[in-house]
């Protein structure tokens, strides 16, 4: 009893402070600890298995409307990553970069993934020929590193695991119908499975993510009155397709720019 009471103790209370409550909840619960470099996390037992839970649930209902899994690769060359102007004036400030494989140093710097956009248009400008490959409706778990000023457990930290879908569209109106209905997805995941009632709408263009058209969002209120954004899902039209030369033959027998949305960062 005297344990039991000396961690409450322990731990903030929430009309004192709800974001050192939230933190001094997580890591008592056992469900992450901090990491030897700075901003980093460990997904401890109980924290990765809810993880699992929250992936294993999204996995099924992404695969009911025809997505596949793949896996992208964790380095981006920089010259890769310049391609999107946009994109890279966004995600500069907290990119990681490698420069030596080894002792030696390498040609061109890479970077570790923020995102992974460039890697699948770069993909795609060699495998799409024709409209009927269309759509291409990809999925990747996995985890991305950006250089965060601040960090809080699960919410962000400089390592941390999501979900990013990458689909491509013969049409604008196929790649819209797409973008919404991952966003209608993440608002039930949050709804249905972890009893979070969101509230859907659209990012200003201040705030939309770095060479999207448009950005649209779930947003769960929290105690303190403030909006956690919970889900995100883009509308990038043809842009970056001409960016990376992502082409493919249309109906009519002429190169065309395939339109693509991206859905990133559920519930987590």
């Amino acid at each position: 009893m005297a344990k039991d009471q000396r961690n409450v103790e322990a731990i903030t209370p929430m009309e004192e402070d709800f974001a050192k409550w939230y933190t001094d909840i997580c890591l008592k619960a056992e469900l992450v600890d901090y990491a030897s470099v700075k901003g980093f996390l460990i997904l401890r037992p109980y924290g990765y298995a809810i993880w699992e839970n929250i992936q294993k649930y999204m996995d099924a209902e992404f695969k009911k409307t025809g997505h596949v899994n793949v896996a992208m690769p964790v380095l981006i060359p920089e010259s890769l990553l310049k391609k999107e102007g946009e994109l890279v004036a966004g995600f500069a400030p907290e990119v990681a970069w490698v420069t030596h494989g080894g002792s030696e140093q390498l040609e061109e710097r890479l970077a570790f993934r923020p995102t992974s956009e460039t890697m699948f248009c770069d993909h795609w400008s060699h495998v799409l020929h024709s409209y009927r490959e269309l759509p291409m409706l990809y999925n990747q778990w996995c985890s991305v590193i950006r250089w965060e000023k601040t960090t809080r457990p699960f919410l962000r930290s400089r390592e941390f695991w999501w979900q990013e879908g990458h689909t491509i569209h013969e049409t604008a109106a196929e790649a819209e119908a797409e973008t919404q209905q991952q966003l209608n997805c993440y608002a039930d995941v949050c709804k249905n499975a972890l009893a979070m009632p969101v509230v859907k709408g659209r990012k200003t263009d201040k705030e939309k993510f770095a060479g999207a058209e448009a950005t649209y969002t779930i947003e769960c209120m929290m105690k303190d009155h403030k909006a956690l954004q919970s889900g995100t899902s883009h509308f990038f039209g043809d842009k970056f397709s001409r960016a990376y030369d992502v082409t493919f033959t249309g109906r009519d027998n002429t190169l065309q720019y395939p339109s693509r949305p991206a859905g990133a960062r559920p519930p987590a």
